[in-house]
C-alpha cells in the first residue's frame, strides 16, 4: 500500500479561519461587513447592460460614485469602450470608533457592438449613478474612434 506524503501549513490554516471569524464578528458587532483591501477595489468594473430596439442600441452602466466628468466614453470599429477613474471618500464618526475610508481606482469595460452604429450621433447621459449610452444604428460602421460626450 503506497503512502503519499502531502506538505500542509497548519498555521496557514488557522489564518483563514482566524480572518473569516474577525469578518464574521465585525459583521455581528457593528452590521456593516468588513473593509474591502484594494485588490478587490482594482478589480471592480461596472454592470453594463446592451438592449437593442429597430432604431438604437442602448447600453446602461452602474458606475455609483463619480461624476460625468470622470467618465471618458469612445466608440472604434464597432467597440464601445468606457474608461473612468473612481474616487470615494467615506467617513464614519460614533461614539465608539471613528472610521475613515478611501478608494481609488480606474476601471476600462470595452463592448463589441452587435450592429453597425453611427458615432457621429451617439449621445451619453449620467444621473443617479447610472450610465446611458444611446447608439443610433447605420448602415456602414465606422472606421474612425469617436469620443462621445457626457452629459
Amino acid at each position: 500500500m503506497a503512502r503519499e506524503l502531502i506538505s500542509t501549513n497548519p498555521f496557514k490554516d488557522i489564518e483563514k479561519v482566524r480572518s473569516e471569524m474577525d469578518r464574521l464578528w465585525d459583521t455581528f458587532l457593528f452590521g456593516r461587513p468588513q473593509r474591502r483591501g484594494f485588490e478587490e477595489i482594482a478589480e471592480w468594473l461596472p454592470a453594463v447592460d446592451v438592449t437593442e430596439t429597430k432604431s438604437e442600441i442602448v447600453v446602461n452602466a452602474e458606475i455609483p460614485g463619480m461624476e460625468a466628468k470622470d467618465i471618458d466614453i469612445s466608440l472604434n470599429e464597432g467597440t464601445l469602450t468606457i474608461r473612468g477613474e473612481k474616487k470615494q471618500e467615506k467617513e464614519e464618526k460614533e461614539e465608539a470608533y471613528h472610521l475613515i475610508e478611501r478608494r481609488y481606482g480606474t476601471f476600462t469595460r470595452s463592448i463589441p457592438l452587435p450592429k453597425e452604429v453611427d458615432g457621429n450621433r451617439a449621445r451619453a447621459f449620467y444621473k443617479n449613478g447610472v450610465l446611458k449610452v444611446r447608439l443610433p444604428k447605420s448602415g456602414e460602421a465606422e472606421k474612425k474612434e469617436v469620443k462621445i460626450k457626457v452629459e
